[in-house]
Order: structure tokens, then sequence, then C-alpha cells
């Protein structure tokens, strides 16, 4: 499952990243490594971006980027 799948409200366990370069770069340095609990918080009303709540800091992520984000 990757975290755009990922119900409101539910927590999900990063286990990998499937990206290079600069995305992986920008995401590692927000917090997401593996291991790190993140939830789904808030939905735009388009439904993209979502805001997640990841080491207790809210990060709106487009489906484009969250959707190289596998869990759990």
């Amino acid at each position: 499952m990757n975290l755009y799948e990922l119900p409101l409200n539910e927590v999900g366990i990063v286990n990998k990243l499937n990206c290079d370069g600069n995305i992986r770069r920008r995401l590692l340095d927000l917090g997401v490594v593996k291991g790190t609990k993140i939830i789904p918080v808030f939905k735009s009303p388009s439904g993209d971006p979502i805001a997640y709540e990841i080491r207790k800091t809210l990060i709106a992520l487009r489906k484009e980027d969250s959707s190289l984000i596998n869990l759990k």
C-alpha cells in the first residue's frame, strides 16, 4: 500500500521510498524515513493535496509525491 491510499486518521508506517534524486532528498528532509509513523489528517476539497502528520508536524503532500511512499 502506498501513502496516498491510506484512509484519513489511520496510522501508516513508512517501509520504503520509491524515488531518487531531489524528491527523495526532500522527503528525507521532511522526516519521511523507514519506520516513521504517518497519519493523513486533512484532505483538500479536490482530494489533492492531503495533510499528513509526520513527527508531530503537519505536511501537505500531492498525490504525485505521496504515492512514492510505501507503507508496511
